[in-house]
């Protein structure tokens, strides 16, 4: 069975280095254009993330597979943090919910390699920001794209019933998609 790709690649999509720049439905400032389907490509990834959490190998078919790929390792990214508070402590969205959402905020704008810094796991499928400008844009829109990740991530995650995380969601904390992971080891 194929992985799941992006189709939300148009003629007229913006680049930043070889990543699409696909349009968002967002309440957070930044460079990406403002989406006025009903879906995103952060819809896309959450939709897909588990089917496509089990793939090793994932072919590039466009730019906005790059982008879908980006959004994958960050929702791991997310989940993992979101275990190990739960982990730590009772935790429920209705008990914590600005606690929960503010850490979520935090994490989309704690610093972060970008393609072509050190520390980017998937610099050999990315290319690097051809100047400052670009370099800005880029940095600009995966921070968007972290924080309204982050912040959707929630309301999918805390089951409704419970008000816990959705052992669903929490299952796919060790898999890593194609065995890459945004954080450094041992964080």
């Amino acid at each position: 069975m194929p992985a799941y790709h992006s189709g939300l690649m148009d003629s007229d999509t913006k680049m930043v280095g070889n990543m699409a720049l696909l349009p968002l439905k967002t309440q957070f400032k930044g460079p990406a254009p403002k989406e006025t389907k009903d879906t995103d490509v952060i819809d896309e990834a959450i939709y897909y993330f588990k089917a496509n959490v089990f793939f090793k190998n994932y072919e590039i078919k466009n730019e906005a597979d790059r982008t879908l790929i980006y959004v994958t390792l960050y929702i791991s990214e997310c989940l993992k943090k979101l275990q190990k508070v739960c982990a730590d402590r009772p935790c429920s969205r209705g008990h914590w919910a600005p606690g929960v959402k503010e850490m979520m905020y935090t994490l989309g704008i704690t610093s972060f390699p970008i393609p072509g810094e050190p520390g980017f796991p998937l610099n050999a499928m990315y290319a690097k920001p051809t100047n400052k400008q670009e370099d800005e844009t880029m940095r600009g829109y995966l921070q968007q794209i972290r924080q309204e990740t982050g912040l959707r991530l929630c309301d999918r995650v805390f089951d409704p019933q419970t008000d816990k995380p959705s052992k669903w969601w929490v299952c796919f904390v060790k898999r890593q998609f194609m065995n890459k992971s945004l954080s450094a080891p041992g964080q």
